[in-house]
């Protein structure tokens, strides 16, 4: 479950209420099409804005509809008492592994976050997925604090951002030279996933598989088959979207997305997060004719 298509679906929303059946549509559409894993409360999941009474809900009713393919529950919380809780339910719930960023208001330091990802790995039984995204948790990791983190037992994988000055290729490299062997990198940047998995990463953590998973299915399976052309020319076809997630972030583009496809019945963002712009639909909606999709 470390290796190939995990995909992150949405949490969609009815007002604000959790929309179970749409939730479950969507789980089981990824599922059917053959994803490899199914990342729940995720950023994509909107974790940090559901109550603890409405992350069971979501996981309970995602992994009914996943039908047996292993779901990654996303556990992450300011206070380490609260993550220890939440993966407490996650595990009771079904979940297979543990998705943990370190999220925060103040500034945490490199010791402080190895005492969190120790502290969760000493109390529970399911594997850890360490989520390293600089971008909502403000916390930049080292390679060295990852290779120390990657010791503990139970880490089974390190869910790495795009590098912001590129350098992909070696990025891939240097990180995986620091980890134990037995420890799975993932790439979570949509647009360098199909160079991520080329230039040697195991898994796409990947948000547009939550919304058009046989598309993500189609560059995971060329890239780990090592059919560079096929894959580069599969992500390339979706360059209308990924220029839409550098620009807008891709929690409000996937959402724009699923609506237009008639997957969700309304915007899936939970308030004060606001669906985009007129402007930003018209050119969802152009990304969809040019890329061609359906759902």
């Amino acid at each position: 479950m470390f290796n190939g298509l995990s995909a992150f679906p949405l949490t969609p929303m009815m007002g604000e209420s959790i929309d179970v059946k749409a939730l479950a549509k969507v789980v089981h559409r990824a599922a059917e099409a053959g994803v490899d894993s199914l990342g729940v409360l995720g950023s994509t999941g909107n974790y940090a804005y559901l109550s603890r009474e409405e992350r069971r809900m979501v996981l309970e009713t995602a992994i009914e509809a996943a039908g047996g393919v292993p779901v990654l529950a996303g556990v992450g919380a300011v206070r380490l008492r609260d993550v220890l809780v939440y993966a407490a339910d996650a595990q009771a719930a079904g979940a297979r592994a543990l998705l943990l960023a370190p999220v925060s208001y103040q500034k945490l330091s490199e010791r402080e976050v190895f005492g969190l990802f120790g502290t969760v790995a000493a109390e529970t039984d399911l594997p850890i997925v360490v989520y390293d995204n600089p971008g909502t948790t403000g916390f930049t990791f080292s390679d060295e604090l990852h290779a120390r983190i990657a010791q503990l037992p139970g880490i089974a994988s390190i869910k790495m951002p795009p590098p912001p000055s590129g350098g992909l290729d070696a990025r891939v490299s240097t990180l995986k030279a620091g980890l134990p062997g037995q420890t799975s990198l993932g790439i979570s940047g949509d647009w360098v996933a199909a160079e991520a998995l080329l230039a040697g990463c195991h898994v796409w953590y990947s948000v547009i598989a939550g919304v058009l998973p046989l598309q993500g299915r189609t560059i995971v399976d060329h890239a780990l088959a090592g059919r560079r052309d096929e894959a580069l020319a599969e992500s390339n076809r979706l360059e209308p979207l990924w220029s839409l997630f550098r620009s807008y972030g891709s929690l409000r583009v996937a959402a724009a997305l699923a609506e237009d496809l008639g997957l969700v019945a309304s915007p899936p963002l939970p308030l004060p997060l606001r669906r985009l712009d007129s402007e930003g639909r018209e050119k969802v909606a152009e990304a969809i004719r040019q890329c061609d999709l359906e759902a």
